[in-house]
């Protein structure tokens, strides 16, 4: 017998087995959809923060390797030039890497400041003694004026951009910098950097501080001339490296102190 139209089939009982195996379909599915959206989500970025403490006195070189690679990125340099007749404290960068700043001027960054590539950062190599912090101008009479952004800062902050593996980091470095009777002393106390590449970061910021990596050990210093990235063949008409930089500088204008 046909059941009449309109009236509804009576639900179909499963036994008790299919229905402890649809169960666990059920929660095996809901479980794996978790996971899926568990590893879908997007990677956290990760700051790498080197805290430190560096004395950067006249006629000394700083060679700052951010990201612990044996690659120098970054010079910091006290130096006494015969040409401009002075001292300077200034920032170079390796080829492809840059300083927030402008003209030929490292900007000092307050705590906060953001560094991105919303900022403007001068192109390496525009410079062949490299961004100017500081300057101490004198003249044949003997007298000295000095000036530039740095002067007598306390925890600046050096905005910078520099290549991973051909791929834009932006990072910074923390100094104090002082300048007493023409004399320049430097203190690099920290830096850090964002892993993730073409992500800002912001001056003074250490996520993750708490697995900061140990200082910078002194065999990073230009005394002992580290790896420093070439410059591509069609760079040729570029500046010096870093390392021919600052040995030539040693050689020309100043040797060390004992």
């Amino acid at each position: 017998m046909r059941n009449s139209p309109g009236r509804s089939r009576a639900p179909a009982r499963l036994s008790a087995s299919l229905n402890q195996h649809l169960n666990w379909y059920a929660l095996a599915a809901t479980a794996a959809g978790v996971s899926v959206l568990a590893l879908a989500e997007p990677s956290e970025a990760k700051i790498v923060y080197t805290k430190t403490h560096q004395e950067i006195r006249f006629n000394g070189i700083y060679g700052l390797d951010l990201n612990h690679d044996g690659t120098m990125d970054f010079v910091i340099r006290n130096w006494s030039s015969l040409f401009e007749g002075g001292r300077s404290l200034s920032a170079k960068e390796a080829y492809g890497n840059a300083v927030e700043g402008s003209g030929h001027s490292a900007a000092a960054l307050i705590k906060g400041a953001p560094i991105s590539s919303r900022q403007n950062f001068i192109v390496a190599s525009t410079s062949y003694a490299g961004e100017k912090m500081v300057r101490v101008a004198c003249s044949v009479e003997g007298t000295c004026r000095t000036y530039g952004p740095w002067v007598n800062v306390k925890d600046g902050y050096l905005g910078l951009k520099f290549l991973i593996d051909g791929k834009t980091h932006y990072g910074w470095a923390r100094l104090s910098v002082q300048v007493q009777n023409y004399q320049i002393t430097a203190t690099l106390t920290g830096y850090a950097y964002e892993t993730i590449a073409n992500k800002g970061i912001c001056a003074g910021q250490t996520a993750g501080e708490a697995n900061a990596t140990p200082a910078q050990p002194e065999s990073a210093h230009l005394d002992r001339v580290p790896t420093i990235p070439a410059a591509p063949a069609s760079a040729s008409a570029q500046p010096a490296s870093l390392a021919r930089l600052a040995l030539g500088a040693q050689s020309a204008s100043f040797r060390r102190r004992p």
